[in-house]
């Protein structure tokens, strides 16, 4: 048995590589409207260069999850380091568009490492019951990276609209240091070996996207992309729909997305796991879907200062919660397939990630509240898919194939 400091470390670990990550791509939300005026572009752009992250993002995760598996999680987790750590340091230095894309798609590079790798390395080092938990704690240092990110983006602006890229690749360069030298390797040889083995020729991201639409977990990966859509899709365009409609500044956009993220990666972190034993994975991701669609439809109708923080608030509330609910269901119905499936949820995240800011940054040319009518109808279809998920499959959970 892992005693409780030999995995409280290495999570710990975990959760400040995902807040950096986190940190990094945070810092861009409040100053993206007026950085990108200095290249002459808007919100179509703004759109665009959110979905690039996630375009590699896709491309890479199955590649990412099953590397995992052969080759173990640190290994991964401190490429993704590196290659976040160069991205920043690209995007603080570009002076051409082409530039800042080409940033864009290495940073979801390395997110693409990263990501199936740390949820990977949660389950190797918890037990079933303890996984809602060590999901909620590495979910909570997402939340909590992107919290204070717009913050310090915020308050690093004062000093130029390029020094807060510039401290994000020197803290993400320090931690992938730090992650050399203390993180230690879960995965055994002998599992490695076996990946290997049985691994013969890698099928292509198509092959297992197909094999993924088989599997009964697959209306979970659907519901990821759904959240990772609605999430993005918010905050790819709210510099820019706050500043057209309300005239809101920048430090005024980083108080609504650090106060309002910053109460939800608080919920998530405290009260997920009484959350998930008092309701339930499947009922809790029904009434966060549901609260987010009539969060988002409110936005378009009640305005001012205070009633925006609180509805932003009430968002990334429901979202904070809903993710680990979903990826700690996830995680119970991969059985021996963690890598896998870790790698197929930042696919669909990743998906989620492109569609979701790409047709938001489209939609608000066309009109500035189009994109949260839209974001809250894919919600709401998304709920509709859940309850009838739930009702066709059974309440307790069937590993996707079991341990020999």
């Amino acid at each position: 048995m892992k005693s409780a400091s030999k995995k409280s470390a290495p999570l710990f670990i975990l959760m400040i590589n995902m807040f950096i990550a986190m940190l990094g791509i945070g810092i861009i939300i409040p100053i993206l409207p007026q950085f990108l005026e200095g290249f002459g572009q808007g919100g179509k752009a703004g759109g665009y260069l959110i979905a690039a992250f996630g375009l590699t993002q896709f491309l890479l995760s199955p590649l990412a999850g099953d590397w995992s598996d052969k080759y173990g999680r640190k290994i991964m987790i401190i490429a993704g380091l590196a290659a976040f750590t160069a991205s920043q340091l690209l995007f603080a230095v570009a002076d051409q568009l082409w530039l800042l894309y080409l940033s864009r798609l290495l940073g979801g590079a390395g997110a693409a490492a990263m990501i199936p790798s740390m949820m990977a390395y949660v389950a190797d080092i918890t037990t079933e019951d303890e996984r809602g938990k060590g999901m909620g704690l590495l979910g909570a240092a997402m939340s909590l990276g992107f919290v204070i990110g717009p913050g310090i983006g915020g308050f690093l602006a004062d000093f130029g609209l390029r020094a807060p890229f510039f401290v994000s690749a020197a803290v993400a360069g320090v931690s992938m240091l730090a992650s050399i030298a203390l993180l230690p390797e879960t995965l055994s040889l002998e599992n490695r070996l076996a990946a290997k083995s049985r691994a013969g020729k890698r099928e292509s991201i198509i092959g297992q996207m197909m094999k993924s639409f088989k599997a009964p977990y697959f209306i979970l990966l659907l519901l990821i992309f759904s959240l990772t859509f609605g999430l993005s899709h918010f905050e790819a365009i709210f510099g820019f729909y706050v500043t057209d409609k309300y005239s809101f500044t920048e430090k005024d956009i980083a108080i609504l997305i650090t106060v309002g993220a910053l109460i939800g990666a608080v919920v998530q972190a405290v009260l997920i796991q009484r959350l998930i034993t008092r309701f339930g994975e499947r009922k809790l991701i029904n009434y966060t879907f549901l609260l987010s669609a009539i969060t988002l439809i409110m936005l378009l109708f009640f305005g001012g200062f205070w009633a925006v923080l609180l509805l932003t608030s009430l968002f990334f509330t429901f979202t904070s919660v809903m993710r680990p609910a979903i990826n700690t269901l996830l995680s119970k119905m991969a059985g021996n397939e963690q890598g896998f499936v870790a790698g197929m949820n930042n696919v669909y995240m990743s998906l989620g990630n492109i569609v979701g800011p790409a047709l938001a940054g489209v939609l608000y040319e066309v009109e500035y509240n189009l994109p949260y009518s839209f974001g809250a109808a894919i919600l709401i279809i998304s709920l509709g898919i859940s309850i009838a998920w739930n009702r066709r499959s059974p309440q307790g959970v069937q590993p996707a194939r079991e341990s020999n």
